[in-house]
This record gives C-alpha cells, sequence and structure tokens, in this order.
C-alpha cells in the first residue's frame, strides 16, 4: 500500500512547471492505492485547502483491481458481486472499475476561482481527457447521452462506439474531489463484472485494445500539456 509519505511529485511537472502557467501541483503515486486510502486522503486535503493550507492538487495514482458505485448506482448493475472488492463511493455516476493500468487522476480544484459551474466543470473534464488523448494520437469525442469519452468504431457496426474513459466528481462548498479514469491498459474482462456506468448497448475500450503502445507516462505528460486548454482560472 502506497502510504503519503512515499507520493512523490511528478517527475512530469518538474520539468513542465516553470512553462505553465496556471497548472495545480501534480502528484505521483508509483504504487496501487486502496481506495478508503485514496478518499480519506482527497478529503484531507480538500479540508486543508478551504483552511488556506495547501493549494490545488492533481493526483496522477493508479487502484488496485476493484468496483466503486457512485450515488446513482443500481444494484441490479452490479452483475458479480463476488469477483472483486466493492466500495460505496460519494462522487456522482453509477458503478464503475479500477486497477492497474488504468490512469486516475483525482482533481482537487477551487470551482469558487474557476467558476461555480458544475456542467462546465464535466465539460471542461471531458475535454481535458479529449485533447490529452488526441496529444496521444487518438481521435475521442463527448457524447450528449452519456458523460464520459468515447472512441467511434464504425470497424464493429454502424452507430458503434467504446467507452475509454470514465468520469465522476463530488463538490463539497465548490471543492472538487474524485475526478478522472482512462483505460490504458487495464484486464477489460473486469468490466464484466459490471453494467459500466449503467450503460448495456456499447462496450469498454483501452488504448491497449485499439492498439495504441502508449505508456502510462506519456499520457500523463499530454494530460499535464493539455490541462490549460480547458481549465482557466477566472
Amino acid at each position: 500500500m502506497t502510504e503519503i509519505g512515499e507520493q512523490i511529485t511528478h517527475p512530469i511537472y518538474i520539468e513542465q512547471s516553470s512553462e505553465i502557467d496556471g497548472l495545480p501541483s501534480c502528484r505521483l503515486s508509483t504504487t496501487p492505492v486502496s481506495y478508503p486510502e485514496a478518499v480519506a486522503e482527497m478529503e484531507a486535503h480538500i479540508e486543508a485547502m478551504r483552511a488556506g493550507e495547501c493549494g490545488e492538487l492533481l493526483w496522477f495514482l493508479e487502484h488496485p483491481p476493484l468496483y466503486t458505485a457512485g450515488t446513482g448506482a443500481q444494484e441490479s448493475d452490479l452483475l458479480s458481486p463476488q469477483k472483486l472488492p466493492v466500495f460505496k463511493s460519494g462522487r456522482g455516476g453509477q458503478f464503475t472499475y479500477h486497477g492497474p493500468g488504468q490512469r486516475v487522476v483525482y482533481v482537487m480544484l477551487d470551482l469558487n476561482q474557476r467558476g461555480r459551474d458544475v456542467r462546465q466543470f464535466v465539460k471542461q473534464l471531458q475535454n481535458w481527457i479529449i485533447h490529452a488523448l488526441n496529444e496521444c494520437g487518438l481521435e475521442t469525442r463527448a457524447d450528449n447521452t452519456h458523460i464520459g469519452v468515447w472512441v467511434d468504431r464504425p470497424d464493429l457496426g454502424e452507430n458503434r462506439a467504446d467507452k475509454i474513459a470514465a468520469i465522476g466528481i463530488r463538490l463539497r462548498k465548490w471543492m472538487s474531489f474524485h475526478g478522472i479514469s482512462i483505460n490504458v491498459s487495464p484486464d477489460l474482462t473486469h468490466f464484466s463484472g459490471i453494467v459500466p456506468c449503467g450503460i448495456t448497448d456499447q462496450n469498454v475500450t483501452s488504448l491497449k485494445a485499439l492498439g495504441m503502445n502508449i505508456s502510462m507516462a506519456e499520457l500523463d505528460e499530454a494530460l499535464i500539456k493539455t490541462f490549460q486548454t480547458s481549465f482557466e482560472i477566472n
């Protein structure tokens, strides 16, 4: 288990911080972080932000294999309750899977300074993922019906699209926590234990499944590079 003291400042942030105005602090956990530990630290961090003791933070990490149930989760969407540990989560959304090979970025941002607009914030998160994946060479899009980021798959049939990234956030006094997850090279079979995000008519994919050999570090670099494209401090 990753302890707080083992978390390190992201090396890409060290290299680029002087060139990117307004980029929050970035931190990388180099070994999987348990879900309860991550939630506890996020909550502690936003309380410290409220007290003026620290600033905004982007936390890059992976989890061990697990399912989380958002506030909109339906029990019937948990198809294999014994398959992996299941955690109730205060974030929005339904069931999702987290595990090695999936980049999770928890975004602890102060929306008091960025505009108190939840819909705009979700749109910014979607655009951030889209821009970063485009930087990696993959064209993706948002969907008018479902939150997240999608890859069109005309090779699999008309109107087919696979989900490659999920968004689930929570706000407390306009401080955000939880965040985004992008499938780099996770075990996609684990998604069979749930109805991901309540969506039954589309599948989940990853960069690896699409034949793209993108490392976690390369994706991190793209995310850091494109952050300000979608997030501007008012």
